[in-house]
């Protein structure tokens, strides 16, 4: 079976082309296009490069395509891309301004370009359905509740990728089958001691999820993809009351608001700088005292939720960072896991610096392992994808 996976934004295309065959998922090929002003034509040069390439003999070869949905609010799953969840995105369009109308165009460019193949939507939000409600209520007024305002979460093929891959890494293989089931079986109670992991994925978007026996039991992000962390250039968690006051004390009007959290806000906003963490360090480096803040803000950001889940979870065996940012800056992992001494996290150096791809980071002595998994929430679409059509 041929999968492809859409990766769509605003104004660029990518793509990946999975095969599951004799019990082997392999990575086929991989590509992508910038600055895409036609959607559909931008398609077609995808299927005629994978043609040209030798990887698909027509476009009949495409058995299915998978899209990394972001938010349809209370539509959630992994789900066939049809007329509802286009409904669904667009509904929520004002939450994820930024994805949902082009995963909306994009499914029906797709539908028409690939006349009955199967589309199959994974919402980032999916992994968070299970979550007790305690944790998913902000303390608002019920018909703000009812109207959908609540922590959804996001980040979600990752933080599952995570889940799975730790468990298997760990030697739990009962917790990688919940996790790999859990969208069609849902979650169960396993025997023995839980699996208690904290996911760090850091990127030009970062999150933290706790997750139990394979299940998120919550997570940094909330109502949109504006919460939580400071991101690259949006601004993370900020008091609701900042809003009003910013429109009177600024004179502001309420969309220049919403543009500045969303592009100007953030590392950009703290450092000054860049929404690049890379040019962000060497500023700091240089001694620019606005880039060392950000740097200071952003971990003490990831410090309060990993500490947060750390006591949701009642201990943890294991810190997992993923995405570019967590997978490729040892200066980071140490920052992050500096003077955790007394929970049972010893952090080694060496290897550390290191930072040999899935193996533990920490001391043997160490009661919590540190792990740098790096990140793959295409595949997880394209599995995802897979398992969905089976259970059809």
């Amino acid at each position: 079976m041929n999968i492809l996976v859409a990766n769509l934004g605003s104004t660029s295309f990518k793509y990946r082309l999975f095969r599951f065959a004799d019990g082997a998922e392999t990575l086929v090929a991989k590509g992508g296009y910038e600055r895409v002003t036609d959607f559909g034509r931008a398609i077609e040069d995808c299927l005629t490069a994978l043609q040209t390439a030798g990887h698909l003999r027509s476009s009949a070869d495409v058995h299915a395509v998978g899209f990394k949905a972001v938010h349809g609010g209370e539509v959630t799953g992994c789900l066939t891309a049809d007329e509802k969840v286009e409904a669904a995105l667009l509904a929520a369009a004002d939450l994820a301004p930024a994805h949902n109308p082009v995963y909306a165009a994009g499914i029906r460019q797709f539908r028409a370009k690939l006349p009955g193949v199967p589309l199959v939507a994974l919402f980032e939000t999916a992994f968070y359905q299970w979550v007790q409600e305690a944790a998913r209520r902000y303390a608002v007024p019920e018909a703000w509740f009812k109207a959908g305002v609540r922590r959804y979460g996001f980040h979600g093929a990752s933080h599952k990728f995570i889940a799975e891959r730790s468990a298997e890494l760990l030697g739990r293989p009962d917790v990688a089958r919940v996790t790999r089931d859990l969208y069609q079986a849902g979650p169960r109670a396993l025997d023995g001691a839980p699996l208690r992991v904290i996911s760090c994925h850091l990127g030009g978007s970062s999150s933290v999820t706790g997750i139990r026996d394979g299940v998120a039991i919550g997570t940094s992000m909330g109502l949109s993809a504006q919460s939580g962390l400071p991101q690259n250039n949006r601004v993370g968690d900020l008091d609701s009351f900042a809003i009003p006051y910013i429109h009177r004390k600024l004179s502001l009007p309420i969309s220049e608001i919403e543009r500045q959290l969303s592009q100007e806000g953030g590392l950009l906003g703290l450092s000054g700088v860049s929404n690049d963490l890379r040019d962000i360090r060497t500023a700091a480096i240089a001694g620019n005292a606005r880039a060392t803040l950000a740097i200071e803000a952003f971990v003490h950001s990831i410090r309060h939720w990993v500490g947060s889940f750390w006591i949701a979870l009642g201990g943890c065996d294991a810190v997992v960072f993923t995405g570019g940012i967590g997978e490729n800056n040892p200066w980071l992992r140490d920052l992050v896991c500096a003077g955790l001494g007394e929970l049972g996290l010893q952090l080694d150096p060496a290897r550390n610096q290191a930072g040999v791809a899935e193996t533990n980071l920490a001391t043997d002595a160490s009661r919590t392992r540190v792990l740098a998994i790096p990140a793959n929430e295409e595949l997880v679409v394209a599995r995802e994808t897979r398992r969905h059509l089976a259970a059809a």
